[in-house]
């Protein structure tokens, strides 16, 4: 039987109480090897960047790829699940409040700060982190280990994704319609590249579905190639035009505070505020998943977004933040865990 707090539950979701397994899901997360192996493909973009006719077919590639990518996104997406959650109204429209309202509104602040100190671009790519929705595995996987609501929490990190595919675009591009940013002429790309291969995905997967779930560990390398790609692609433009010599120490340092502020901004807020409406198992699972914001769905949707503009630089402060935010994030799940252990002894 469904109660109020157990919104949805999936067969496979790891169980609260299974700390073994929890906690070794937790050490792989704060030793993002992916992150490892994006920063590799860097330094190929670095030192062997693509140009000419080889960068033009890498752009048709990275297109294509990021097509199936978001088709396999709709094939994989229980819309019905998603929907279902909805029934604990008041801790998804926080996440949703704290992912589509809160995040943007900082970001807007954060482009008073002189660009002397932080460079437009920058800034830019910062609002636009801000625009993006939460992760999926890491937001479980924390509250899981926190001992939060884990049922929730998946049910409001599958929402989140599943609103990003429309309101993410639509608010990068009322908030970034400026120089250097996108307009409303990006809006029917996006319908075209990602939002149409996901409603595809999303009517085909009574058919494909659990072929996709099943063959989901293979699939990862549509996945992370798309992701790569568009990392390769970004970076080689960003050699190629000079851009990084625009970016000096003191705006790197300038960016990591910019993340570390923003993130301590976003983890007290959705700790702290939620309290009166909420117990702590639902107030940790509001933490987790209102304060992400997925790498993944990023960096795919900055190709299409930002094509033709200064893209490594634009989703730089997206690469910092995502290493910055599981580091955070598992400090903050091993102690929040330690409180529970100490207050209910086993």
């Amino acid at each position: 039987m469904m109660t109020d707090r157990a919104v949805c539950v999936f067969p496979n979701d790891p169980p609260a109480s299974d700390d073994g397994r929890v906690l070794d899901r937790l050490r792989r997360l704060r030793i993002d090897r992916f992150l490892l192996l994006i920063l590799a493909t860097v330094g190929l973009a670095a030192l062997l960047p693509a140009s000419g006719a080889v960068a033009d077919g890498f752009s048709a590639a990275t297109r294509v790829a990021i097509a199936l990518l978001f088709f396999l996104y709709g094939a994989r997406l229980s819309t019905r699940e998603a929907v279902g959650g909805l029934r604990h109204w008041r801790l998804h429209g926080t996440v949703v409040a704290s992912t589509f309202v809160l995040f943007p509104l900082l970001g807007l602040a954060i482009q008073l700060v002189p660009a002397s100190i932080l460079p437009t671009d920058l800034k830019l790519g910062v609002l636009f982190l801000c625009c993006l929705p939460s992760t999926v595995q890491s937001s479980i996987a924390f509250t899981s280990v926190a001992r939060g609501n884990v049922p929730a929490a998946i049910c409001a990190a599958s929402l989140s994704n599943l609103l990003g595919i429309v309101v993410t675009p639509l608010l990068t591009g009322l908030l970034l319609a400026t120089p250097g940013g996108i307009s409303g002429k990006a809006l029917p790309v996006v319908a075209l590249q990602l939002l149409a291969p996901f409603v595809l995905g999303q009517l085909l997967r009574p058919w494909i579905g659990a072929w996709v779930a099943r063959n989901r560990r293979h699939l990862q390398v549509v996945d992370r190639g798309s992701i790569l790609l568009v990392v390769y692609v970004a970076f080689s433009e960003g050699m190629t035009e000079g851009i990084w010599g625009r970016l000096t120490l003191g705006a790197l340092a300038a960016l990591v505070v910019t993340c570390l502020v923003l993130l301590a901004v976003v983890l007290a807020l959705t700790w702290f505020a939620p309290a009166r409406y909420f117990d702590r198992a639902d107030r940790i699972t509001v933490l987790f998943c209102g304060s992400k914001k997925s790498l993944a769905t990023g960096l795919p949707m900055a190709g299409v977004l930002f094509a033709g503009g200064p893209v490594g630089l634009l989703v730089l402060p997206l690469m910092l933040f995502h290493q910055i935010q599981l580091m955070a994030c598992a400090v903050i799940a091993g102690r929040l865990a330690r409180e529970r252990r100490v207050a209910v002894p086993a």
